[in-house]
């Protein structure tokens, strides 16, 4: 059961790199902009994020097997749907079926392995598991590169064909189907407020950009996200069994932790789709090339998790994460610096140092969010952590791809034959310094060297 789940895993991490250097080729072959392609990564993300709420309780309510299968089902569905879009339309509504998919086999697998396993091997089977959800990022890039020069870009959704129908056929063999007797109602209630939300708070983000709403438009979203997100605190207070308690955010460490990795997130989670576009469409690297280019980065990042821990160890949360953050945020400005003439040594160190704060920052940020739920608030609390970075990554997204779509049309390279380096600068300037900002949200914790037995265990996402 535990190659089932590792399985899902692999197909859910590899496809949320897998596409981002296959962009430019997808737009040249939709007759779209490379850089109007933001939609693609968004809809799934979002759709992720939307989805992941409910996941826990469908699995529950009708089995872990019956909904996991179903989620590999959707996924190459989903994934089939895309490699046959031709239009940009068809693309992003094929992604938001993978998304649907994709959202349940992370949770719902870590469930099935919580119920198989008893609790003194839980930790060495999470750990299984999670081998390959590594190394799906680790080879996404530099795969989807190699797939697109190789044969067509098609095939970074066609990959997942063979891997899903052998996982979805083990998933009936070797997965048990637990479910929980007397579970209570969902809050549907909560969950659309909280949809709507998320959707709401993209739409109104990408308004200006690649979607060309009316100011008056985006205004009305940013006001109906804002009284959503309002209706779910006041809706939380009253309803005996919410979506997720507020009572989550009277643990101090988990406030300062989730609000964290929101705001932290959108500034560094739209590094991976700017650093392939900006490599492939103003340096003239190939697909395979950018795909390259990103190795480092995650290499530097699998090396620095122990330093993660020890720095905490010996600093505490508070010191390192306000430091880490305004490092993250200069490494982001520093990709201003990017020019056709510059060494690619000079870049290489560039990538790895921003992989290395980069991994040292969700190894803090996660641990510190969860540490101090306790077993009751656990799988609420986890299932929230979740729910916001998908949401992290999908507004992450979108804000660079608007950040990017303003700089292009001020500083007067909108042209589709215009070098859009410049804009490049800029937008890698102002996504550093939201990133640095999100350091003020790290001060609040107390300054104290805290117990850190568990770092390390919350992973990369």
């Amino acid at each position: 059961m535990l190659w089932v789940v590792a399985v899902g895993f692999f197909m859910q991490t590899l496809d949320s790199t897998i596409v981002n250097t296959a962009l430019p080729p997808i737009a040249k072959s939709l007759g779209e902009s490379p850089l109007r392609m933001q939609s693609v990564i968004i809809g799934y993300s979002l759709t992720m994020a939307v989805v992941i709420p409910a996941s826990g309780w469908l699995a529950d309510r009708f089995g872990t097997r019956r909904v996991f299968q179903t989620a590999i089902v959707l996924f190459v569905i989903g994934s089939i749907l895309c490699a046959l879009a031709n239009r940009l339309d068809m693309l992003v509504a094929a992604r938001v079926v993978q998304g649907v998919g994709g959202a349940m086999l992370l949770p719902v697998g870590r469930l099935a392995v919580l119920r198989t396993f008893p609790q003194d091997r839980y930790l060495q089977a999470l750990s299984f598991v999670a081998i390959p959800g590594m190394v799906g990022p680790l080879i996404g890039p530099t795969l989807g590169g190699w797939l697109t020069e190789t044969f067509s870009w098609h095939w970074v959704f066609l990959i997942n064909v063979p891997v899903g129908v052998i996982g979805g056929i083990a998933t009936i063999i070797y997965m048990p189907n637990s479910k929980v007797s007397g579970i209570g109602r969902f809050d549907t209630s909560g969950y659309l407020l909280l949809a709507l939300f998320m959707v709401a708070i993209s739409f109104s983000l990408d308004g200006l950009a690649e979607l060309g709403f009316e100011h008056a438009t985006v205004l009305m979203l940013l006001i109906g996200a804002l009284a959503m997100l309002t209706a779910y605190g006041l809706h939380a207070t009253r309803h005996p069994e919410p979506l997720f308690s507020l009572n989550l955010f009277k643990i101090h460490t988990f406030s300062v932790g989730l609000l964290g990795n929101l705001f932290a997130r959108i500034g560094n989670g739209g590094m991976p789709f700017l650093i392939p576009l900006v490599l492939q469409v103003c340096l003239g690297y190939s697909p395979i090339e950018a795909g390259l280019m990103m190795l480092p980065i995650t290499f530097a990042g699998m090396l620095s998790k122990r330093l993660a821990t020890t720095l905490i160890e010996r600093h505490g949360y508070r010191r390192v994460l306000v430091t880490n953050t305004f490092l993250v945020g200069i490494a982001i400005a520093s990709f201003a610096l990017i020019s056709p003439g510059r060494p690619i040594w000079i870049m290489l160190i560039q990538l790895a140092l921003f992989g290395a704060v980069n991994s040292i920052q969700f190894t803090g940020m996660n641990t510190i969010t969860l540490k101090d739920l306790g077993r009751a608030g656990a799988s609420s609390g986890n299932s929230l952590l979740s729910m916001v970075q998908m949401l992290s990554m999908s507004l992450a997204v979108t804000s660079a791809g608007a950040l990017l779509q303003t700089f292009r049309t001020r500083l007067g390279v909108a042209q589709e034959l215009a070098n859009p380096l410049p804009a490049f600068h800029a937008t890698f300037i102002c996504v550093g310094l939201i990133t640095s900002a999100s350091a003020w949200i790290f001060m609040q914790l107390t300054a104290e060297r805290l117990a850190t037995d568990t770092i390390g265990h919350a992973g990369e996402m």
